[in-house]
């Protein structure tokens, strides 16, 4: 994951300037069929191929996703970790500066990560023979709205050391 680690230290070299925020639709296109890398605020790498099935696959650096899913809502991308009943929800807002994806917490504007997208999934991000499906999202039995205020909202993705019970040790 050398890759993650160069973005890493150019994005955070350089001060923010204005980019332009993106639609949820601009969101969707850019991210869907595509590998989004890079770091955390806090230093911590990621990587997920976001599936048109609607499950993120990669890891964070150091765990697997198991139970994985992503959505938009709005002008926003929305994580979903874990099984339907224990689910954890994160949405971002996200900001297109040149090459660089700006993802910050929707409910705050806290900046969380800053991330690259790769085209299809070169990294071979897979389901590590653990299937899981995100169905209830994508049919809108669960509004992914409502799970977000009723989850972690506010919470950022924090790398590495977000790895809780839904993960898988690779």
């Amino acid at each position: 994951m050398r890759r993650p680690l160069i973005l890493f230290l150019l994005v955070f070299t350089f001060p923010a300037m204005a980019g332009e925020k993106l639609s949820g639709e601009a969101i969707r296109e850019a991210f869907q069929g595509n590998t989004v890398a890079g770091a955390y605020s806090n230093g911590g790498l990621f990587s997920e191929y976001h599936a048109p099935d609607g499950r993120a696959l990669g890891d964070n650096g150091l765990t697997l996703n198991v139970d994985a899913c992503w959505n938009i809502d709005g002008d926003a991308i929305c994580y979903h970790y874990g099984p339907p009943k224990d689910r954890r929800t994160y949405c971002f807002t996200v900001e297109k500066q040149g090459e660089e994806y700006r993802l910050s917490v929707r409910d705050d504007g806290r900046l969380n990560a800053i991330a690259r997208i790769f085209k299809g999934n070169p990294e071979n991000h897979d389901d590590g023979g653990r299937r899981w499906s995100c169905d209830d999202l994508l049919a809108g039995l669960a509004s992914p709205s409502a799970l977000a205020r009723s989850s972690l909202a506010g919470s950022s993705l924090a790398g590495p050391s977000f790895a809780g019970p839904s993960f898988a040790r690779r």
